[in-house]
């Protein structure tokens, strides 16, 4: 029996091109090899194969009738080898039924979920893209483990069979409820600077799905020699801004986030008083998915659409 492990592949070359010429001078100039080496290779087949293979008939060789009912399935083999190695087919997202996981925060719930949704009812109508929670210590495991194809967040490091794509920069707002005591006996307007007083003497709510207390705004406030006073965190947006439109707390939320749900929200938006810089958020997938032509359409529709919340930074 032949072990495939010790055979050598290149040698089903020489055979179908033996099959084709019946003759190893044109099978040489058929796989580029030189007469002598087709033979040598023909012996070696020979004896892997238990079989005479060909025999001499006139000037050429003729097949035996082992060789002859290897003909029409070898060529389909050597067909399928070549389409394998030249890469995956064109992809019609019309006719695609694929399931596809996005791990990502709330954010994406509101401003991805419905406008990809409208999207691939359009292009993609069979396929079916799920949005699951993002967890920062299992996301990574979820990847490897083929739980999710990609993952939506703020740029991190990342293992060496990771790849990324910026999808956006995000800024930050302060958010805060219509007729907010404190800001209108302030004087403070909509889109107004919050002066730094009174925005560190507030009680606010933090984003954090794992309780921390401090994050990004805090560290910016320490590079100025100033706190804030964190009240309460959240793992979801729409939990904050919901907390937010019910009290006197105020936040943190990314800009264009804030901006979208501000006017259902009963929200106010406002500007920093201290800087902090852009966030890239990134979108993560295993390399293994790299050249899936599936994969590579929902990327791209994905990056199309978050392209759009982009912030220059100023």
């Amino acid at each position: 029996m032949v072990n495939l492990y010790n055979f050598d592949l290149n040698l089903l070359r020489v055979l179908d091109a033996l099959l084709r010429t019946n003759s190893t001078v044109r099978a040489a100039r058929l796989v580029g090899l030189s007469q002598p080496a087709v033979s040598a290779a023909l012996g070696r087949l020979r004896l892997a194969l238990g079989d005479e293979l060909f025999f001499r008939r006139g000037q050429g060789l003729a097949p035996t009738q082992f060789a002859e009912s290897l003909e029409t399935p070898l060529r389909n083999l050597l067909d399928e080898m070549e389409s394998l190695l030249q890469g995956p087919a064109d992809f019609d997202p019309s006719q695609s039924d694929r399931n596809f996981k996005i791990s990502g925060s709330d954010f994406f719930a509101e401003m991805l979920m419905p406008s990809l949704a409208e999207r691939l009812q359009a292009l993609a109508p069979a396929m079916r893209v799920h949005l699951v929670d993002f967890v920062q210590d299992s996301y990574i495991h979820a990847m490897e483990e083929h739980d999710i194809d990609f993952a939506l967040l703020p740029e991190i490091e990342l293992p060496d069979w990771a790849e990324s794509r910026v999808m956006f920069r995000s800024g930050f707002s302060v958010i805060a409820r219509k007729g907010h005591p404190r800001f209108e006996q302030a004087g403070v307007e909509p889109d107004a600077v919050v002066p730094l007083d009174l925005y560190c003497d507030l009680a606010h709510v933090l984003f954090s799905t794992q309780g921390n207390s401090k994050a990004i705004g805090d560290a910016a406030l320490a590079r100025i020699g100033r706190e804030r006073r964190v009240v309460m965190t959240m793992p979801v947006f729409s939990g904050i801004y919901r907390a937010v439109a019910g009290s006197d707390l105020i936040a943190l939320l990314p800009t264009a986030f804030a901006k979208r749900i501000a006017p259902a929200a009963n929200l106010e938006v406002y500007r920093l008083p201290m800087r902090i810089e852009i966030t890239n958020i990134i979108m993560v997938w295993h390399r293994r998915h790299s050249a899936s032509p599936a994969h590579i359409w929902l990327r791209e529709q994905v990056a199309g659409l978050l392209g759009a919340f982009d912030e220059a930074e100023g």
